[in-house]
């Protein structure tokens, strides 16, 4: 009698260390296609998505020009760039910028947005004027001096609206193309691979999403102000700026911030592999540095604040890799000796 095999699997056919079925070149070939059709999927309907939503969108990312005008940054000690508007009635005049902090009598303080109301007196019998300093309501306490966005071209906010929704298609649809992406890959690692890849994916995850973050709340505000107070210290005024490079501005930042915050997991999936180690890390320093700023130029815009801010951030992300590495190669140190 023939023995029962309790393998399903026919015979001849190849099994990978991981368990699954070792496939033929065309079979991977075909699960590729399928990966790139499902991934193609789910960007175009995050796309769809993100095109019937873009108003929202646009509001978000106007929220940083909204914190940009609550800023200041000093380009000489003297500098106060102080923003008065004089009311008259129920007449607002246009804004106009003060190299100084005090008018007559009157001293403003820390508070850059000043409105003063002109108000007729009796002195002696003669009718004067007088200035009294009145509270800027919320609403337009934050809009005072601030730039706003036009659009210039009558086909600029359909290409716009395209431009936002392709690259927030991208990123809503990120957490399905990587699942795709793992499901084409893992069955091609080993046991100990899958458990450091799924480590190196949480983390990368977390890093991107930490680099969307502090460019969109921290940076970005303080990187639109500098841009316009650079351009009034120049004397060059900027009442409005195009909506279409705002966008782009921004959008182009944050997604370069959040692919910088990646160095640390490709460094260390290096370490890891074999490639390098902590000695070599510590001797490319001075090329990094370099490097660092040659990412900031080509991952950011052409603004020189963005470019300085994500070459430091680099820099110190590379520093951790580094710390990483060394202990890394000191516990391994440990346990060869125990």
């Amino acid at each position: 009698m023939a023995e029962r095999s309790d393998d399903p699997r026919p015979d001849g056919e190849e099994v990978a260390e991981g368990g699954g079925v070792v496939k033929s070149f065309l079979e991977h070939l075909e699960d590729l296609r399928w990966t790139l059709v499902k991934s193609g999927i789910a960007t175009l309907v995050a796309m769809m998505v993100c095109l019937y939503n873009v108003r929202t969108m646009i509001t978000v990312l106007k929220w940083p020009l909204e914190r940009a005008t609550q800023r200041h940054i000093a380009f000489l000690p003297d500098d106060t760039n102080q923003v008065v508007t004089f009311q008259i009635g129920g007449a607002r005049l246009p804004p106009i910028n003060l190299q100084t902090n005090r008018l007559g009598s009157l001293e403003f303080g820390s508070n850059r947005n000043v409105t003063l109301e002109v108000e007729p007196v009796q002195v002696d019998g003669r009718q004067l004027f007088s200035l009294r300093a009145v509270p800027n309501p919320p609403a337009e306490a934050g809009q005072v001096g601030g730039p706003g966005l036009i659009y210039l071209d009558p086909s600029a906010p359909f290409f716009s609206s395209i431009h936002l929704a392709f690259f927030g298609g991208l990123l809503l649809a990120s957490p399905f193309v990587f699942y795709y992406v793992g499901q084409f890959v893992m069955p091609a690692l080993k046991v100990r691979e899958k458990k450091y890849f799924f480590r190196a994916f949480v983390i990368a995850l977390f890093l991107f999403l930490a680099g969307i973050c502090i460019a969109y709340f921290v940076i970005m505000p303080t990187a639109l102000k500098f841009a316009q107070q650079y351009a009034e210290w120049m004397g060059v005024k900027v009442p409005d700026w195009r909506a279409e490079t705002y966008i782009s501005f921004v959008v182009k930042f944050m997604l370069g911030m959040g692919l910088g915050f990646e160095l640390p997991v490709v460094l260390l999936a290096l370490v890891k592999i074999g490639i390098l180690d902590y000695q070599k890390l510590a001797s490319m320093r001075r090329y990094v540095i370099v490097g660092n700023f040659i990412l900031g130029a080509l991952l950011t815009t052409p603004e020189v604040l963005t470019q300085v801010v994500m070459a430091v951030a680099l820099q110190l992300l590379y520093e951790a890799s580094v710390w990483i590495a060394w202990y890394w190669e000191r516990q391994e140190k440990k346990m060869q000796k125990s």
